[in-house]
């Protein structure tokens, strides 16, 4: 049976197939013949998951043989749980044990198909990845807040705030949840329908003044996502929900693509949300953007793990850890990627498309430090006695961090 190529080796001999077959043959017969069979993998495969992983089939050779944790995870491999109305999939610490410090869900909503009214242990920072939603909340002091929410918004409701998302027409939304502990389950919520079940008859006609025939239809198990009527006019929901108390004067959503690039290149941008600018978060983001031949530059964050969600497009990243260790993972749209604090990394854009990618960190505030900037401000013999290099080399090092390369 013939030996596989490797992808090196197959990327010659498809350069040489215009030069026709005798050449193919040459590099086939090479491969046959040994001329490096150490690069060769003739044994069962899956070519699909391979072809999606090729720094892990062949890694460069400056990763290292003991390697960093795990810092990939695809949400294709979490499992749905579907209902009439949408589905919800989750990445925790129990599908990428190095997730300590956050866990993501990834949940769709059909045109009025509702998130049921709830709360978290943690905090739920979200961005809507598809469509349009409409989210309700009440306030610390118990004022309302309505709002809808499109393509690439986010929300954000603190620990123990209650609240709701439902899809809105013409086909309901999809979205990604961020929540700040690695271990949260989407599972362990606190419902109202489950509530509700949970308790005495009794304890609810005191509760709220009415019979107890009045709760004889209540659910007699959770509804988590079911499906209802699309919402009308956001205005009359807004007046409604307000009653006595009044709108809540916090704003749980934000606009991203309202904002301007925080910094913008020649190879792409970012836009940095956090506190600064989104008052009641306590969860920061960077959404990047990275042009095909672009990259993330080298860098690393001193205050926070990364959690990442990839949006669009392909990459690679390399992270550098202590103890002479180095990896590379490829990544796509749907993956989710997770960097330890301190440790350094780039993002690199593999593919011809916009590489779309979230970082995401247990922080109120954006932190990162700069490479190249590290070595721009460091003495210049210091920095080329340790590199080797020589002066125009130190000088062409950009001095105020690159952020997307290239710069011009």
């Amino acid at each position: 049976m013939m030996s596989k190529l490797t992808r090196r080796n197959f990327l010659g001999a498809a350069a040489v197939m215009a030069g026709g077959l005798t050449g193919l043959q040459n590099v086939v017969g090479a491969e046959l013949h040994g001329a490096d069979r150490s690069k060769s993998d003739p044994g069962p495969s899956n070519p699909a998951l391979d072809g999606q992983n090729p720094d892990s089939m062949w890694p460069p050779s400056t990763d290292s043989k003991s390697l960093v944790q795990n810092f990939k995870y695809p949400f294709s491999f979490a499992n749905k749980r579907t209902y009439e109305g949408g589905w919800s999939r989750e990445v925790t610490i129990r599908e990428l044990p190095v997730s300590k410090t956050l866990a993501g869900v990834n949940m769709r909503l059909t045109a009025g198909g509702v998130r049921e009214l709830h709360w978290h242990t943690s905090a739920e920072w979200a961005i809507m990845l598809y469509g349009n939603a409409r989210i309700t909340a009440i306030d610390a002091d118990g004022k309302s807040f309505v709002a809808d929410t499109k393509k690439y918004d986010l929300w954000f409701f603190p620990s123990g705030i209650p609240h709701s998302i439902q899809g809105l027409s013409p086909d309901g939304a999809e979205f990604m949840l961020v929540f700040d502990d690695g271990n949260f389950s989407e599972s362990e919520t606190v419902l109202l329908s489950d509530s509700m079940a949970h308790l005495p008859r009794e304890v609810l006609s005191k509760n709220f003044g009415v019979g107890e025939q009045a709760f004889v239809n209540l659910p007699k198990q959770e509804l988590f996502i079911f499906q209802t009527d699309v919402p009308g006019g956001l205005a009359a929901d807004q007046k409604t929900a307000a009653g006595s108390l009044g709108k809540s004067p916090k704003d749980f959503a934000f606009r991203t693509m309202e904002m301007p690039p925080t910094k913008q290149t020649k190879g792409g941008e970012v836009r940095i949300v956090d506190s600064k600018n989104f008052k009641v978060t306590t969860t920061a983001m960077a959404m990047v953007t990275v042009h095909p031949g672009g990259m993330r530059e080298l860098h690393w964050h001193p205050n926070a793990d990364e959690w990442q969600y990839y949006i669009a497009g392909k990459g690679r990243m390399t992270v550098v850890a202590t103890g002479n260790k180095a990896r590379t993972m490829d990544f796509q749209e749907g993956d989710v990627g997770y960097v330890e604090k301190t440790l350094l990394h780039y993002i690199e854009n593999t593919g011809d498309t916009d590489l779309v990618f979230l970082e995401m960190f247990k922080s109120d505030r954006y932190q990162d430090l700069s490479f190249s900037e590290w070595l721009a401000h460091t003495p210049p013999e210091l920095v080329m006695a340790h590199l080797k290099i020589d002066k125009a080399t130190f000088d062409a090092i950009p001095k105020n961090g690159a952020v997307v390369t290239p710069l011009t």
